[in-house]
């Protein structure tokens, strides 16, 4: 069995997981505003998000974990423990919603380091292109539960939005490598399959 490494502050991590069996974890909106809203309260005080997306049965998020010095959580609870604590208060959730029991994720959550700037940049692509790679829309402008338009917004977010474009180098570079398909960003590439 391998060892399930912890998060470490500072590093870029691509944090993913699924439904056990592949099952339902949105079924509907209010799910996935209530699983946004528990993120803020979980993730937000011990990481910078730069790119999300939310699938009916899956979830990608890419998150800088931060230092210790800028974790203001007062208990400083270890990363890995905050998602989760994300995981469980919206799995007790969703289970009294649709009066079923037991676990909802798969155990443990994947995580991948994101180590060089080029890798930074495609799984951001990787992760807004996701419901074109499930076939649910043509371009990841359409798809409402990512951080794509969040991104070509000026709206305030805490989403590090800034940081994301200077990634692609400028506004139109990112928009020209999300209009690459999704075909071409495969997932093997990016969880090391």
């Amino acid at each position: 069995m391998s060892t399930i490494q912890p998060l470490e502050n500072g590093k870029y991590y691509h944090i993913y997981n699924r439904g056990i069996n592949s099952d339902i974890l949105f079924k509907e909106n209010n799910n996935f505003e209530y699983f946004l809203k528990l993120y803020d309260i979980h993730i937000d005080p011990i990481a910078e998000t730069l790119a999300w997306c939310l699938m009916k049965n899956h979830f990608h998020f890419l998150v800088r974990i931060k230092e210790v010095d800028e974790n203001t959580f007062e208990k400083k609870i270890p990363p890995s423990q905050s998602f989760s604590n994300l995981f469980n208060a919206y799995t007790k959730a969703f289970n009294k919603s649709f009066n079923r029991h037991g676990a909802l994720f798969e155990r443990p959550f994947k995580r991948k380091e994101i180590n060089t700037e080029n890798y930074l940049q495609n799984i951001i692509a990787y992760i807004h292109n996701n419901p074109v790679h499930h076939n649910i829309t043509e371009h990841p402008l359409q798809y409402p539960w990512s951080s794509y338009t969040t991104c070509l917004s000026n709206k305030p977010t805490k989403l590090k939005r800034e940081e994301v474009i200077k990634i692609f180098s400028d506004l139109d570079n990112f928009k020209h490598i999300h209009q690459l398909k999704s075909n071409d960003l495969s997932i093997e590439t990016f969880l090391g399959i």
